[in-house]
C-alpha cells in the first residue's frame, strides 16, 4: 500500500511539475514576442529578423517551396532560415517582404538587425501584427507565420477566418494558408466557415478553395456537403466547381447523381 502510494505521491508531483513547466514556456514566449514587437518597431526605415523554418520549407532566397518527400528527387534549395523584413514609414507598417535561404545584403543606415529570433516569438509577433494593420499588408504577414519550426498556428488561423472585425483580405490569407497548413485538422474548421451565417460570401468561397487544397482528397466530404446542401447558389457553384477539378470519384458520382435527378 505505501508503495502504491508513493508512486500516487510521485505522478502527481510529476504532474505539477509538468503543469509549472508549460506555464512557464508560455509565459516565456509571451515574453519573448512583445518584446520582439517592441525592438522591431521603428518610426521610419526597415527592420530584418530571421528564425528557423519548418524541415519541409526550402527557399533559394525569393522563391519558398514546401517540398514533400519523393523516392526519386531532392530538392536542392536551402533549408531556412526565413528572412523578413517589415518596412516602416511614420510608424506605419507598409510592406512586407519574405525569403527563405540566401543571405542578407549590407545594411545600409536605415536598417535595424534584430539577428535571429525564436520561431514562436516570431509567429505570435507576426499574427498579432496582422490583425492590427490593414489587410493589404495585414495578409502579407500571414504566410511568414505559418514557417515557423515547431509552431502550430492553425488554430489561430481559425479564429482569424472567423473573426469578421478583420480586414477582408486578412481572414482569407488566414483561410487559405489554414488549408494548406493544417490538413485533415482543418477541415472541420473550414467547413464551419463556410457553414457560418451571416459571413462574407468572398470569405465562405475562400474556405471553400481552401478545402479543395486539403492533401489526399482530405476536403472532398464537406464539399461535396456544401455542393448538395448550401444555402447560397454562388457557394455551391464554387463547391461544385473545385469538386470538378479533384477529379475525385466521389465527385463523380455526385455529378451523376445531379444529372440523374434534374
Amino acid at each position: 500500500m505505501r508503495n502504491r502510494g508513493n508512486r500516487a505521491a510521485g505522478q502527481r508531483g510529476r504532474a505539477a511539475l509538468g503543469a509549472v513547466l508549460l506555464a512557464l514556456a508560455t509565459a516565456t514566449g509571451a515574453v519573448e514576442a512583445q518584446s520582439l514587437a517592441q525592438r522591431a518597431q521603428v518610426r521610419n526605415g526597415k527592420v530584418r529578423l530571421s528564425y528557423a523554418t519548418r524541415p519541409e520549407v526550402c527557399g533559394n532566397g525569393r522563391n519558398v517551396n514546401i517540398v514533400r518527400s519523393t523516392d526519386d528527387w531532392v530538392s536542392d534549395c536551402e533549408h531556412g532560415p526565413a528572412r523578413l523584413v517589415l518596412e516602416w514609414r511614420g510608424a506605419i507598417l507598409v510592406g512586407v517582404r519574405t525569403y527563405v535561404g540566401g543571405h542578407w545584403r549590407d545594411a545600409g543606415t536605415d536598417v535595424t538587425d534584430l539577428g535571429e529570433v525564436p520561431p514562436a516569438a516570431a509567429a505570435d509577433y507576426l499574427l498579432n501584427l496582422a490583425r492590427n494593420v490593414p489587410g493589404g499588408v495585414g495578409e502579407d504577414l500571414v504566410f511568414p507565420a505559418t514557417l515557423a519550426d515547431g509552431v502550430e498556428v492553425w488554430p489561430r488561423l481559425v479564429a482569424m477566418g472567423r473573426d469578421q472585425s478583420l480586414p477582408r483580405d486578412t481572414r482569407k490569407a488566414a483561410i487559405f494558408w489554414l488549408g494548406q497548413t493544417a490538413g485533415d485538422r482543418a477541415v472541420q474548421a473550414l467547413g464551419d466557415l463556410v457553414d457560418q451565417g451571416g459571413a462574407d460570401v468572398d470569405v465562405q468561397e475562400q474556405a471553400v478553395f481552401a478545402l479543395s487544397q486539403v492533401r489526399d482528397g482530405g476536403g472532398v466530404e464537406p464539399l461535396l456537403e456544401i455542393a448538395r446542401r448550401h444555402a447560397n447558389p454562388r457557394i455551391r457553384k464554387s463547391a461544385m466547381f473545385w469538386l470538378a477539378q479533384s477529379e475525385d470519384p466521389r465527385a463523380v458520382a455526385l455529378f451523376e447523381e445531379l444529372l440523374r435527378s434534374r
